[in-house]
């Protein structure tokens, strides 16, 4: 395990020095993109409103037949530029049905995190630690609420460079809705140009918010919860909005590079597993471990937050779309397929392995499969979605299992084996099995692969720089006998009867 850390170190060494002098060549260069977007002109966006019946046949007919013909390089240079950065248009321009629908993904990402997650992860640990392992998820929201606000979506979703966005939305500046008494104007973002800038900002947020909680998984039972307030803080500024631009933001390395990640395998799951992964390893096994008893204290908690969860995924994956259309359904289809064939993977590999299914099996299938239809689910087919399942279910349970005890390493709720081995199967899966008919794109191996060995480097070796530098001033982890005793003792003076 040292020697794989120090490779991640080396490897993002180089990977920050090529983020730092492409952040040195935009800060040299004039960056109009910058500008605050409400300033951008309207007419960037095409006009809905316009019937394409408008045009005057009555021209047409009466032009010169040698006319006819359309020049289509003229016809390109003439027509109005994609808008690449969040601008202002009249409420006209607003899609209801897209926007109601996005108004309730936000809020389903959300119950995903609180009080999905929080659920799901609480039900697996012990009895003492079940307040803490609560309040890691409810405080992780309303922190990475206010990050978001001030600089994390600036950061994350509006033009700057290749690495990192820029500072147009920074305290949400430029971001208005301004009713007047004969026309309503409000921004959009170039991403979501049907529905409010400010349901897009929010919904982003409840991604924002569900990936640093996932991490929490990993070092249940052990940190400090002021070290764990500082880490994540850090780590949303750092390695999540960085990720999520280079993926997602048209400008992105990543994006423009033509990656496919229809809803986070790479930008959530891979980037939450790896940063789990390496803060396991950092704070060591919890005290006991692998000699003591440590088993899930409420199971129904678990498996109620196992279906919360599985509800919540329609908005985190169907929502993706950012319309009420088909490919919204589609995705809402290829998501429940795929969850309910790596549930039953899952349970069938263990029924066979230890002679029993288990419930915390079958439920721990069933978000692996999650996990790795996030990336695919706008752009597979049912097929594609069926083998994704099958297979995360059953290397999931492999990963959960017989590696974690192979590496001897304390991947306490195994954040590591379901998200971040379920992301990066989702990812490169997601390459094999891309149809262009429904996502518009074709899928290639390689470029998925450069996406995951990209985030794992970067994720990897920026969370173990925080975590190793946080330690130094203020400590990660409780005392062997406060970690005894339980945290919701020793952290925050309560406890469960």
């Amino acid at each position: 395990m040292r020697k794989l850390l120090m490779s991640l170190l080396m490897a993002g060494s180089l990977l920050a020095g090529g983020i730092g002098a492409a952040l040195a060549d935009d800060a040299s260069a004039p960056t109009a993109a910058s500008a605050p977007a409400a300033s951008a002109p309207a007419a960037t966006a095409p006009d809905a409103s316009a019937p394409a019946a408008s045009a005057p046949a009555a021209v047409a007919a009466s032009a010169p037949a040698a006319s006819a013909p359309a020049d289509a390089s003229a016809a390109a240079a003439a027509a109005p530029a994609a808008p690449t950065a969040p601008f202002s248009v009249d409420s006209s321009k607003i899609n209801s049905g897209d926007t109601a629908w996005m108004l309730t993904s936000t809020a389903l990402v959300l119950f995903m995190t609180i009080p999905g997650l929080a659920l799901f992860y609480g039900g697996m640990v012990r009895k003492k630690n079940v307040l803490a392992t609560l309040m890691q998820s409810f405080a992780i929201t309303c922190v990475v609420t206010v990050i978001w606000t001030v600089v994390g979506y600036t950061l994350a979703f509006t033009p700057g460079n290749a690495f990192i966005g820029g500072f147009s939305r920074i305290f949400l500046e430029g971001m208005n809705y301004i009713k007047g008494d004969k026309a309503t104007t409000l921004t959009v973002s170039h991403l979501a140009p049907t529905i409010p800038e400010t349901v897009y900002f929010v919904y982003q947020m409840t991604f924002a918010i569900i990936t640093p909680a996932l991490i929490t998984g990993a070092f249940a039972d052990r940190m400090k919860f002021s070290a764990m307030l500082v880490f994540m803080s850090l780590w949303s500024i750092i390695v999540y909005a960085p990720i999520a631009h280079i993926v997602w933001e048209p400008t992105g390395w990543l994006a423009s590079a033509g990656i496919l990640d229809f809803a986070g395998g790479t930008v959530v799951h891979i980037n939450a597993g790896i940063a789990g992964l390496v803060c396991c390893i950092v704070l060591g096994k919890r005290v006991g471990y692998g000699r003591e008893a440590m088993a899930p204290h409420n199971l129904v908690l678990t498996l109620i937050g196992a279906a919360m969860l599985w509800v919540g995924w329609f908005g985190f994956n169907a929502g993706s779309a950012v319309a009420a259309d088909g490919r919204a359904g589609f995705a809402m289809l290829t998501t429940q397929v795929a969850t309910a064939c790596a549930a039953l993977g899952w349970m069938f590999a263990e029924w066979i392995a230890k002679g029993k299914p288990s419930v915390l099996g079958i439920a721990s299938g069933a978000v692996a499969g999650l996990v790795a239809v996030t990336p695919a689910s706008g752009f597979v087919g049912v097929m594609g979605a069926i083998v994704i399942g099958v297979v995360a279910g059953v290397v999931c349970f492999w990963s959960a299992t017989w590696l974690k005890h192979k590496f001897n390493y304390d991947d306490s709720l195994d954040a590591f084996g379901v998200h971040g081995v379920g992301g990066i199967i989702g990812a490169l899966l997601t390459g094999v099995f891309a149809v262009k008919d429904i996502g518009g794109a074709d899928g290639s191996l390689i470029l998925q692969a450069k996406g995951v060995l990209t985030t794992l480097v970067y994720s990897g070796v920026v969370s173990f720089v925080l975590l190793k530098v946080i330690d130094m001033v203020m400590g990660l982890r409780v005392s062997e006998e406060e970690e005894r005793e339980g945290l919701d003792v020793v952290l925050h003076g309560e406890r469960v009867e």
